[in-house]
């Protein structure tokens, strides 16, 4: 179902320039078209598991294609994958939600393959305290959400050394408190995202990681009320 976009972001991680771009701007139109269609689904799907989402836009949930190279050593002017994150009230809200994202297999790239994932990036420092103290008061709870999604594993990327300051040390979900993100990932294959069934099998994968997206926002939005 995504071959266009696959052969596309492998011929364009190949000739990453502005020149090439442009000589392909209309293909790159017809991609982003396929990918906006498909992610019309994703919402209208999720929303019949997860209501937090639903009316959302395709605006709300996708992003540019082109990086910001300002701040970054790598000057390669445009993203050599494609994603949309569903999450409620959209992609700058703050909310955990599920990302969907079409990466080439191979060296080189952005993560390195394509993945289903759920959770909360990089969350502010008040929410990020809310979601840890989630942790401590119903632990059991969030590893049994983690457990019973559908091959889905808990992100450890980005963590600290230590157990952050205010808990307790030698809990059981020490290594949990020490995360800065709280992301469940699961890659897909290029088979994955050429299946006919590409949209029935992501929903279906998606729906076991809303209980484990429901904890976290409800830890989020305490954070908001007491930010208020």
């Amino acid at each position: 179902m995504m071959e266009r976009v696959i052969n596309f972001l492998t011929l364009l991680r190949e000739n990453n320039s502005k020149e090439w771009f442009d000589l392909h701007c209309s293909e790159w139109k017809e991609v982003r078209k396929e990918f906006n269609a498909f992610t019309e689904g994703l919402i209208e799907g999720i929303s019949s598991f997860d209501l937090s989402v639903k009316g959302l836009s395709v605006s709300d949930c996708t992003y540019r294609i082109n990086r910001d190279t300002r701040f970054s050593h790598n000057k390669t002017p445009y993203k050599t994958y494609i994603g949309a994150y569903i999450a409620p009230k959209g992609k700058k809200s703050g909310y955990a939600g599920y990302y969907f994202h079409i990466e080439p297999e191979g060296e080189g790239g952005f993560i390195g393959n394509s993945l289903l994932s759920a959770g909360l990036y990089m969350p502010e420092p008040v929410i990020l305290r809310s979601v840890r103290d989630e942790i401590v008061d119903n632990g059991a709870e969030v590893m049994k959400s983690i457990e019973s999604s559908n091959g889905f594993s808990l992100n450890h990327d980005s963590k600290l050394k230590r157990t952050p300051k205010g808990f307790s040390t030698g809990s059981e979900f020490d290594d949990v408190l020490k995360l800065k993100d709280f992301i469940i990932n699961k890659p897909i294959t290029n088979s994955f995202l050429r299946s006919e069934n590409l949209l029935e099998d992501t929903l279906r994968e998606f729906e076991t990681a809303t209980p484990f997206l429901t904890i976290l926002n409800r830890a989020v939005q305490f954070g908001y009320e007491e930010m208020m």
